[in-house]
């Protein structure tokens, strides 16, 4: 494939290139010699669900494996003990060893529904800095000042509110870069809130004599509500484990606004042909195609089906109160505590008269259980849309 189109592919959705010279310079030399480029991005294991958010740095790494080049999905399980501060407010709370082994246990199964894992390498951080004495590992400190540490905008941010950062914060960008030497990527992925760590690597690699990785930046991905980053922690996310039906309520939730940007960084999509469509009906065909990524076009359809099912009846309002479901709650208690009944004895009632039903299915049951989004109606103008986080 020439260089043009490889560039054309490779910066969808990029933030920034540092720099698109050397980027092209690597991509022709490759070429030239017949040979893949070492493309690198780390994943701390901080969790056990990958989200949408991560998978956008995923995909762009598919996109580079399908142009023939040799990625390394890096699973940070010894960085991970730190806990990277980039964007952070405070110091993050460290996880065990125990925590971080079971949550990378799940990482590589959900992966290789967006990577080709029988043609990439999946590396764990640990296997070279476990095997690094103590004076190693500090010796990185040598190459980096502390008044660079300080300039960085996230630290500074915190000290000027008197919140603390912690020395051993000061090592995950040298750990993170020094991964990059071990790797000896020419190019490395990570998302803006990366930039400090990715150009640490740059510099580690130059120190070591090896020619400096390319940085590319994708932007982070806001979640459900619009505004922040896709996050567990918010309950602001879609994970790829979630049900087509979540899955697909969710996607549907999201702004019109948003929904371009989910486009452009979670599918292939002529992206000129979706600004002409309606925006309703964009968000539907955007719902089915992320669902087929990580089920089926099958169960995507059935979970299309059911949206309108129970979404494009005429008999429910478009815009109906949201509860978000943190977990399973007895319809009982999810009446009353979405504002549809005043007491559990009036919920009793309605449910008993008929009046309740949940997803277009009668309830009959006061002790039915609700776990999935979905919308509860109660009579004939009561309303809860339900979405499970």
């Amino acid at each position: 494939m020439d260089i043009k189109h490889q560039l054309d592919i490779i910066k969808r959705g990029a933030v920034e290139i540092f720099s698109e010279e050397e980027l092209v310079r690597k991509l022709e030399l490759a070429q030239k010699e017949n040979r893949p480029l070492r493309i690198k991005a780390g994943f701390d294991p901080t969790a056990p669900d990958i989200h949408l958010g991560h998978t956008v740095l995923l995909r762009k790494l598919r996109q580079f494996q399908d142009l023939g080049h040799e990625v390394y999905f890096l699973i940070g399980d010894f960085t991970a003990r730190i806990g990277d501060p980039s964007g952070k407010s405070q110091i993050r709370k460290t996880l065990t060893e125990e925590e971080i082994l079971e949550n990378a246990k799940t990482y590589k199964k959900q992966v290789s529904k967006i990577l080709d894992l029988d043609k990439a390498k999946v590396v764990f951080n640990s296997d070279w800095f476990n095997k690094m004495s103590v004076a190693e590992i500090l010796s990185l400190t040598m190459r980096v000042t502390v008044s660079q540490m300080l300039a960085r905008q996230d630290f500074k941010d915190r000290l000027e509110q008197n919140q603390d950062v912690s020395l051993m914060e000061f090592m995950y960008p040298l750990l993170q870069g020094y991964d990059s030497v071990v790797l000896k990527s020419d190019i490395e992925l990570g998302g803006t809130d990366q930039i400090f760590n990715l150009l640490v690597g740059r510099d580690l690699q130059k120190d070591f004599h090896q020619e400096p990785q390319v940085v590319l930046t994708m932007p982070l991905l806001e979640g459900t509500d619009g505004v922040n980053k896709m996050s567990k922690s918010l309950g602001n996310y879609i994970s790829i484990n979630d049900t087509a039906e979540d899955m697909f309520g969710k996607i549907m939730s999201i702004s019109d606004e948003l929904m371009f940007k989910y486009y452009t960084l979670l599918t292939d999509e002529d992206l000129v042909l979706v600004k002409n469509m309606h925006p309703k009906e964009a968000k539907v065909i955007l719902a089915r195609i992320i669902i087929a990524q990580y089920y089926s076009i099958d169960v995507a359809k059935k979970a299309e089906e059911g949206f309108r099912r129970v979404f494009a009846s005429k008999e429910i309002p478009e815009d109906i109160p949201v509860f978000k479901l943190t977990k399973a709650l007895a319809v009982v208690d999810l009446i009353v505590d979405g504002g549809l009944a005043k007491s559990k004895n009036e919920a009793r009632r309605l449910i008993n008269h008929g009046a309740v039903d949940f997803s277009g299915n009668r309830i009959s049951d006061d002790k039915y259980i609700i776990e999935v989004t979905g919308v509860l109606k109660v009579g004939s103008r009561r309303f809860l849309k339900i979405e499970k986080i």
